[in-house]
């Protein structure tokens, strides 16, 4: 697994094909993100992963990621190092936000093994589904055990 970083002024077709990818596999069509960069993570040349930053305040430094994939094996330790790299060491963000549904167990767990920390709020996906925000911190993340 080969993750490499593309952005909207410095590398706009790849950048943009990684943020459909993710737009394709969580909402079903492409175009659903605005204003982001972007990780994408290949396997043989093929995109299998993605990793969008949208949503970065500078000045309070938050930044959310968002991510999808088309197999569970692309999370290996280069790949989540990489992942974290951007916001925390290129960007400088204190804080980075994942957003994920109460349903999305596995995604969950995922988090939490990171290190993200999980606030539950009720209705937020609608009458009948809360959303998890998940927050990591860059300490957090400069301690945690895949450092």
């Amino acid at each position: 697994m080969t993750p490499e970083y593309f952005g909207p002024v410095s590398s706009p077709v790849p950048n943009r094909q990684v943020g459909d990818f993710l737009s394709m596999q969580l909402w079903g069509e492409p175009g659903r993100l605005a204003d982001y960069c972007t990780m994408g993570v290949f396997h043989r040349g093929e995109l299998v992963a993605g990793t969008a930053y949208h949503n970065w305040h500078p000045d309070e430094g938050v930044i959310e990621l968002t991510s999808a994939s088309t197999t569970p094996k692309w999370l290996t330790r280069p790949v989540v190092r990489a992942m974290f790299h951007l916001p925390f060491n290129l960007l400088g963000a204190r804080l980075a936000v994942l957003r994920v549904s109460e349903r999305n167990t596995n995604m969950r767990r995922i988090a939490q093994r990171f290190g993200f920390h999980e606030t539950i709020i009720p209705r937020l996906r609608g009458e009948n589904e809360a959303e998890c925000v998940c927050t990591l911190s860059a300490c957090d993340w400069s301690n945690h055990r895949m450092n």
